[in-house]
């Protein structure tokens, strides 16, 4: 159990000292914060009220590192540091790929009218014709 954070903007959702132990620890290269936490970390306060957690930025010298610390309730910090993992996955994937930061996001430069089908499109394929062994239908058989 190390030290509690000297932060003096604990959000209303975290209790003291509770929830400021053990905290939820990852690293991040330092290239993806912006694309994550937006321009001096301006999106960390919207990311903290959302998922009900605290985040703390630690850069690590000698590496292109940086320590995301978050602090919360056990639920809401695992929560909350998968989503940022994934977050930073995604970015990196799309930084190797060559892509500009929020490229095929809603809002990043596309129009809504530009391909009306993209959006009648669905994100999932439709469920099986037949259903799994065992279960019948509401208007199966009784």
């Amino acid at each position: 159990m190390g030290t509690l954070p000297k932060r003096k903007d604990i959000p209303p959702w975290v209790k003291v000292p509770e929830d400021l132990r053990d905290p939820e620890v990852f690293q991040v290269q330092t290239a993806l914060l912006e694309a994550m936490f937006g321009p001096g970390g301006s999106r960390i306060p919207y990311i903290e009220q959302v998922s009900r957690a605290m985040l703390e930025l630690k850069v690590l010298e000698s590496s292109n590192l940086t320590e995301v610390v978050v602090y919360g309730n056990y639920l809401y910090k695992l929560r909350t540091k998968w989503m940022l993992q994934s977050m930073a996955e995604r970015h990196r994937l799309r930084q190797e790929r060559g892509e500009k930061p929020g490229a095929g996001e809603v809002g990043a430069g596309h129009s809504l009218t530009s391909s009306p089908t993209a959006l009648l499109t669905p994100a999932f394929p439709p469920p099986p014709a037949t259903a799994a062994p065992g279960i019948t239908s509401p208007a199966g058989p009784r």
